[in-house]
């Protein structure tokens, strides 16, 4: 599942690295689900793990599947995407949020118009989640 937590116009984002590629991407807070656990019960769960804040105004935006390759390996995934606010405010102030508590990805804002771009060079992923957002 992911949270899209925005800040005016800019998202925010993690930063991932395929080794096996070279690719760098850009994704939305979340996780996995854990055997009987709910979507949105993930979703608070992964958040607090990640940047050790609640959520507030939690709200379904759609699902999105995709099929892909990372780290050499074929993927299947099953999104859930909610939008969603950050409880601690502070986390706003700030352009850069550090790395995942749980992780070594940075955390951060990115203007959404470098996001959506057709021609980005920083993707989105999922794929999908442009239309959702646009």
């Amino acid at each position: 599942m992911l949270a899209v937590v925005r800040r005016g116009d800019d998202l925010l984002v993690y930063r991932a690295h395929d080794e096996s590629t070279g690719q760098i991407v850009y994704r939305p807070l979340g996780g996995g689900i854990d055997f009987g656990e709910l979507a949105v019960d993930a979703l608070h769960r992964e958040l607090r793990e990640e940047l050790g804040t609640g959520l507030a105004n939690v709200r379904p935006l759609g699902n999105l599947e995709s099929v892909f390759e990372w780290e050499g390996r074929p993927k299947h995934e099953i999104s859930f995407v909610f939008s969603a606010d950050l409880t601690d405010r502070s986390l706003y102030e700030r352009d850069e949020l550090g790395t995942i508590l749980d992780g070594d990805s940075e955390v951060f804002w990115m203007p959404l118009s470098l996001l959506l771009a057709p021609d980005s060079p920083t993707p989105l992923v999922p794929p999908r989640l442009r239309d959702l957002l646009s």
